[in-house]
């Protein structure tokens, strides 16, 4: 089984140490570099081409988001904690896979990491669409749209878009539109390659800042 090479990223030595323990315990995770600065973090991903950085968000110098913005061909799951909420638009907006709460259990932390490794993004729905909920209101009246993308997309394509973006996992999104998985995911993936995004988080970002969203949206048939 090919190990999964981690950075991490953190001002603590105690918080670094612990996940560096919960990361090791597995036998499929190798914690190759640890940084206690965003300078060092860009530093260190260049040197050691690390599958996924974890990475905190608040640091002295440089932080976790500029950090995040300077390594744009890395995987990158920030660490936050609620009371950030400000944070994590930004940190995904700057290329991040996805976030994990700092207290988060120890099978979520590690199920997070393989998930980013693998390369999709940090799936969590109900977390992603509370924090994304809360952030989107307080986003710029005046954001510029890409609405010339947007056309590029089928019916379908876009009503994928705008349940992805409400927090549904592929799975409630094949029941909601009566198809299947694989559908789902061709669609998903459509959608990604026709609006030039990464993955699922750019796409719920982009949602919301090109109005296919609106704050206050809910599961298939909300907001409207």
């Amino acid at each position: 089984m090919t190990m999964i090479r981690v950075l991490i990223a953190d001002d603590q030595p105690l918080a670094r140490a612990g996940f560096k323990a919960v990361l090791e315990a597995t036998g499929t995770i190798e914690v190759v570099a640890e940084a206690e600065s965003g300078e060092q973090a860009v530093a260190l991903s260049r040197r050691d081409d690390p599958d996924v950085v974890l990475m905190d968000v608040r640091m002295p110098g440089m932080d976790g988001i500029e950090a995040t913005r300077r390594m744009p061909h890395q995987k990158v799951l920030i660490l936050t904690t609620f009371g950030l909420d400000d944070y994590i638009i930004e940190a995904l907006r700057a290329g991040a896979s996805g976030f994990l709460l700092k207290d988060a259990p120890v099978e979520e932390l590690v199920r997070a990491v393989r998930t980013v490794a693998a390369g999709d993004a940090q799936l969590s729905p109900a977390v992603t669409k509370r924090l994304l909920d809360q952030v989107a209101r307080r986003l710029p009246t005046a954001v510029q749209r890409d609405t010339r993308s947007l056309v590029e997309l089928t019916e379908r394509e876009r009503e994928v878009l705008r349940l992805l973006a409400v927090g549904m996992s592929n799975a409630e999104i094949a029941a909601a539109l009566v198809v299947s998985e694989p559908t789902v995911k061709t669609h998903v993936s459509n959608v990604l390659q026709k609006l030039g995004l990464r993955d699922r988080v750019q796409a719920v970002i982009y949602a919301y800042e090109n109005g296919v969203v609106v704050a206050g949206d809910r599961a298939y048939g909300g907001g409207r």
